[in-house]
This record gives structure tokens, sequence and C-alpha cells, in this order.
């Protein structure tokens, strides 16, 4: 029964992306402000946490201009797939800078061109597929790493269209081994960097909150000597209108720092993922849970103590 679901799921997704294709992107524009409405303001779509985190990180907004904020993020969204279902029919080698424009072009070229291996991060801020879809299309293939879709047919489809594109896509489970060997073989890894990690992440502030933070990140720069990377995608102007750049870099040759350790290099590039996002705030998905409270420890409830005749008499194992 599931594998009929997943079917039929991704046989309605490859319609619509059929459907989006056949519209031009104004009216795929204005079909996204539409449905931007009926998801903020009439089916409400997760809605308490997207107050939440709007409530959050902009308390000085009413709740008017949050709700307009929560309505301009959806249109974002939507408009956002829109452009990844245009960007193979449309962007090209020839053409791109019809839709693209750089800041710090130099410098971001300079670290590609680097024989030593980069880790570019960034978050779910602008179109982040489109960023790494340029990437490729310049001759820069990246990896990145992320869990498989449940739906196996949804899974194995983006896949291929990241791959065609040069983006590809490295196991979250049992790819160490692939990891280091791009890191050792000078490549590229391109990462989200605004996931949840759990209780045993790398707790630092985000927008005044704890946030978890995968140590990974850290650690592929620190081990590797690979500088650092944070990059952004920003819609400046209309559909498929981006300007690429980065917010910072963290290199070990600078000695900076930001470099000291794990915690102040995962503090450094969420400080400038902030300063990124606040250009562009309806740009970012406030949709989903980045912050979470550290899960604190289930206390396991006593048991009543044995009595001597019944107690164990092992020896206790001494602490490792």
């Amino acid at each position: 029964m599931k594998q009929l679901t997943d079917w039929l799921v991704y046989l309605v997704v490859r319609l619509a992306i059929c459907c989006v294709q056949a519209l031009s992107l104004e009216s795929c524009h204005a079909i996204a402000r539409t449905l931007a409405w009926v998801a903020c303001d009439l089916i409400r779509l997760r809605r308490r946490v997207v107050e939440e985190n709007l409530r959050q990180v902009f308390p000085e907004l009413s709740d008017g201009d949050r709700r307009v904020l929560a309505r301009r993020m959806w249109e974002h969204l939507l408009l956002m797939g829109c452009e990844i279902a245009h960007a193979p029919r449309k962007i090209h080698e020839t053409n791109w800078r019809r839709y693209f424009r750089f800041n710090g072009k130099r410098e971001m070229v300079a670290y590609l061109l680097d024989p030593r291996p980069t880790v570019f991060v960034s978050g779910h801020f602008g179109n982040f597929e489109l960023s790494s879809y340029m990437m490729g299309l310049f001759g820069f293939p990246t990896y990145a790493i992320a869990r498989p879709l449940d739906n196996p047919y949804l899974d194995r489809y983006v896949n291929q269209f990241r791959s065609t594109h040069g983006q590809f896509i490295l196991p979250k489970d049992g790819s160490a081994a692939q990891v280091d060997a791009v890191l050792r073989s000078g490549g590229v890894i391109a990462l989200l960097a605004d996931q949840h990690a759990g209780r045993k992440g790398c707790w630092i502030d985000f927008f005044g909150r704890p946030a978890s933070c995968h140590k990974a990140v850290a650690l592929f720069t620190l081990v590797s000597g690979a500088p650092l990377v944070v990059a952004y995608g920003r819609r400046v102007g209309g559909p498929l209108q981006f300007e690429l750049g980065t917010g910072g870099v963290a290199d070990p040759r600078s000695h900076s720092p930001d470099l000291a350790g794990v915690k102040p290099l995962t503090q450094w590039y969420n400080r400038v993922l902030e300063e990124i996002i606040l250009t562009a705030p309806e740009q970012y998905w406030w949709v989903h849970r980045r912050w979470k409270d550290p899960a604190a420890k289930k206390e396991k409830p006593q048991e009543p103590a044995k009595p001597a005749a019944l107690a164990d008499d092992r020896p206790a194992r001494s602490a490792a």
C-alpha cells in the first residue's frame, strides 16, 4: 500500500511540475501570491510555529506586520519551487547573467580554485537550491549531506535533478569516508547549517535563543584546513532574479580567533547567517522548528532497594 501511495504522490508532483513549466514565471508569481494567502490566512499552515518564531526574532513588530511577513514567506516558498522547475530550461552557460549577479565574485572564485577543500555554509534562506545549481553550471561540483526522502520515487527524481547539474548528495549516515575523500581531494562541501542537531549538538545563540548545531560543520574546517565560506542566494527582484554572495569567510590561514574551536566557529557562522537573514527576512523558512529547548535528561524512577540477600553480588565495573 505504501508503495502505491508513494507512486501516486510522485505522479502528482511530476504533473504539478509540468503545469508550472507550462506557465510563465509571471503567472507562477501571481498564483504564488494567491496560494500564499490561502496557506497563511485561510488554512493557516504551521501557524503556531511561524508565529512563535517571528515573535521571538521580531518582538518590535505588530501582529499585523508579522502576519504580512508570514504571508510573504509563503509567497517566497511557493515561488522558489516554481523557479527550480523553470531553471533547467531557462538558465544556461550563455545567459546566466540575465538571472544572477555576484557580490564578492573574485573572493568566491578564488576559494573555489584554491587546491584546498572548501566548506560552503548556508541556511534555509533565499533559493539555496539554485545557488548549488549555479555552482554546478560553472563547473564546480558540490557535495551535500542529507537524509534520503521517505518517498523513494521522489528521492530518486530529486537526486537525479541535482546530480545532473553537479550537486551530489551523500547519505547522512555512514558517509564519513566519502566526506573525507571529498576533503582530501580538494572538493567542495555545501551544507545547510541551520538544522536542529539534537541535545548532543553544539549549543549556540541564534537570534537570542539557544539553538543546537551539528558539530561536523566546524570540524570539517578545523580538521582539514578548509576555508569556511558563509554564502547566500537572495532574490533581489522578480522571479529568477538573484544575488549570489558571501557573508563572511573563516580561513585557517588567517589565524582568526573564530577558528579557536568548534563552538566559537559555530557561533561565528550563525552570527553571519543572522545578518544575511535580516536583509530579507521574508526569504527565510520560518516554518521549521529551528529552536528546540535542550531536552532535559529524564530521571529514571528510583527502584526500591533489594534486600541484602537478593542483591546482585557481582563486582561493579569500573568507569572507563
